[in-house]
């Protein structure tokens, strides 16, 4: 209740004739309520006043749900605008400008303790950037060139050092913006379900006008004709007015969890996908495993010395910038004391970065070809291809090492499968959710992990096109695909995945495929998404059958007493006792404006989700929402009742 005192404002300013017709339902009681009070104020008597007078609280209650809704968007819409402020941009060439002026493909350079001006990604550098101004985390995060953290975003400062950033966005469309118009729930468009729900309510809105209008016939040939107050606020109590007044705070609500847990939906019908998932598509490393793949081991091959291997191994790693680069220059400076710096000679070499086609990368030095890679990119022998299956069979991946031709021996890498996932892929498959595992890895490493970790199916050796490929295809099959990116070459698969999940720290390219961006950068949160997602379509529809039970649960208990004294038979069905037929409908009314505000809280908490087949949710709702739609009127009427029968002109 203090939460609808607060958002009172708002709901008054929703009272517009624009804004109600845009919820066909509560524009019905927004009639009725106009109608009532024209009669209240041409017969003044307590029973018009009264109805009148609760059934603008019924459009109240019901704007208020949904301002409340608001009100936690707003907020967070007013914190990231304190964060935009027209900074001065330091262009590669010199020059100085506001950073209203910038345009895509600018040069900037930012340095310790300057605000980052627009929205961009790294071109040249690493710096420790503090992003808490977007995603309320206050732990700094290392943003570089070259791979996939390097996307940064205006309104953020870099804490130490200096990186170079190419602008990706106009000004006015940086990030920032995009997701102060998100979270701002009144911008939020209606999802297709919500609107086929409000096609729905419609049809039973005028079912049931049509119900109460044939009432008045049949009262005038019983000799008890029924006045246009009694029949418009028999009218709002029968359409589905509980429904009408919280869709759209359930919607509302629902893209607000994400928001909560960091997450920013471009649609509403992102979060409802998410509900509806089939399938899930899921990085093997940082999703599955902990990530940054380690070097733990160096097996040469038969004939090569095994510092000839560290050496070749190091150079081809010296420029790689990946935290599995990084770590084989670690391996051959411990285990062979190699230098982990390069020499001016070793600078000289022609870095080749690594390429998903050619699944190789290293260094052209002095003439000689230095790679690593996947085994499937060289000729490997025999003992050579023993101890790459052993290395993927325990679950590791094997990085071959060659100078030109010839392969020098074999980089073990080894990464760990994250606590509980197995527990986690059970839930998933419980909700029937079916998970695959998408790497780069060869097919051996590939089952290794995805047996230990339990998901249902693994795609290895993954290309961009291959990703693509695989969401396709389970698209063609008629099912709703999720899957999480952050680098350019994840962008084709997340735009066609009808759930696309991007990594805020990655490029803008995945950023602006997806349709849902993850501020924290965790690719697990999918698994949560699916979960926010299940949520929103259970409250919404466990909603409707409370308010479907609770409509025909208020026609049973009030027409009885309404005409029994015409029919003097109805008296039996009359079995709460309700003392007359004003006292019958006035608690009617006051009932379906309270039963508003009693569900606000669940509206915007939401249904508790916990993972079942459909059949065993499908009874859950019916016991639990559809018989409480029931008993619950009875009850609230009868005690409601028992307190306005005293009311002079109403008992």
């Amino acid at each position: 209740m203090t939460a609808l005192m607060s958002a009172l404002p708002d709901a008054v300013r929703k009272l517009h004739p624009r804004r109600q017709a845009r919820n066909p339902v509560m524009f019905v009681v927004w009639v009725g309520s106009a109608l009532v009070t024209v009669f209240a104020v041409a017969d003044p008597d307590v029973f018009t006043a009264s109805v009148a007078v609760w059934l603008w609280l019924t459009v109240l209650f019901a704007n208020g749900a949904e301002a409340v809704a608001e009100g936690r968007g707003k907020a967070r819409a007013e914190a990231l605008r304190r964060t935009r402020r027209d900074t001065a941009a330091r262009l590669l060439d010199g020059r100085t400008v506001p950073g209203s002026e910038l345009r895509p493909g600018d040069l900037v350079v930012v340095g310790p303790g300057e605000v980052v001006p627009g929205d961009g990604d790294v071109v040249e550098g690493i710096a420790s950037v503090d992003e808490s101004a977007v995603t309320g985390e206050s732990a700094p995060v290392v943003r570089e060139s070259g791979g996939d953290r390097s996307a940064v975003t205006g309104g953020t400062t870099v804490l130490s050092d200096r990186i170079v950033v190419r602008v990706t966005t106009e000004p006015g469309a940086t990030f920032v913006d995009r997701v102060i118009a998100l979270v701002e729930g009144a911008r939020r468009q209606k999802t297709p379900n919500e609107i086929a729900l409000s096609t729905l309510l419609s049809a039973l809105t005028v079912v049931f006008l049509l119900a109460v209008v044939a009432l008045q016939p049949f009262a005038v040939h019983s000799g008890g004709e029924q006045s246009v107050v009694v029949l418009t606020a028999l009218l709002v109590c029968l359409i589905p007015t509980t429904i009408g007044a919280l869709l759209s705070a359930i919607g509302i609500a629902g893209v607000d969890r994400l928001v909560r847990r960091n997450v920013l939906a471009t649609s509403g019908r992102a979060v409802e996908a998410a509900g509806d998932v089939d399938t899930l598509l899921l990085d093997k490393t940082g999703t599955i495993t902990l990530g940054n793949r380690r070097a733990t081991d160096l097996l040469p091959a038969a004939g090569v010395a095994g510092t000839e291997l560290a050496r070749v191994a190091r150079l081809a790693s010296l420029a790689d910038g990946t935290p599995e680069g990084r770590s084989v220059v670690e391996l051959c400076a411990e285990r062979y004391g190699l230098a982990g710096e390069p020499t001016e000679r070793e600078r000289a070499g022609e870095p080749v970065p690594f390429s998903a086609r050619t699944r190789t990368s290293g260094v052209d030095l002095d003439g000689r070809r230095l790679r690593k890679g996947a085994a499937s990119a060289f000729a490997v022998d025999g003992p050579t291809r023993a101890v790459v299956d052993e290395i993927s069979a325990l679950g590791g991946t094997p990085l071959v090492v060659a100078e030109d031709d010839r392969v020098l021996g074999v980089v073990r890498l080894t990464d760990v499968v994250k606590p509980g996932m197995g527990e986690r892929f059970a839930e998933l498959r419980a909700m029937g959710i079916r998970t695959v595992m998408v790497t780069g890895d060869n097919p051996l490493t590939a089952r290794a992990i995805a047996t230990e970790a339990g998901v249902d199916d693994f795609l290895a050796e993954a290309t961009p096109e291959d990703k693509l490929a695989l969401v396709r295809r389970e698209q063609e099959g008629g099912r709703l695909v999720a899957m999480t990116g952050d680098g350019t070459n994840d962008a084709p698969a997340l735009a066609q995945a009808d759930v696309g999940v991007a990594m805020n720290s990655g490029t803008s390219a995945a950023k602006e495929a997806g349709n849902l961006v993850d501020l924290d950068s965790d690719p697990t949160k999918l698994i949560e998404i699916v979960g926010i997602g299940k949520q929103l379509l259970i409250t919404r529809g466990a909603l409707t059958t409370f308010s479907v039970a609770n409509d025909l649960a208020k026609y049973f208990a009030v027409l009885p007493a309404m005409f029994a004294a015409v029919h003097p038979q109805l008296d039996a069905l009359n079995v709460m006792r309700l003392a007359s037929p004003q006292s019958a409908i006035l608690s009617a009314v006051v009932f379906n404006a309270l039963v508003i505000v009693a569900l606000v809280p669940l509206a915007l908490r939401g249904v508790r989700y916990r993972p079942a087949g459909a059949a065993a949710l499908l009874r859950r709702n019916l016991l639990v929402y559809g018989l409480g739609g029931v008993v619950t009127p009875f009850a609230g009427i009868w005690l409601i009742d028992l307190l306005v029968r005293h009311i002079p002109g109403i008992g």
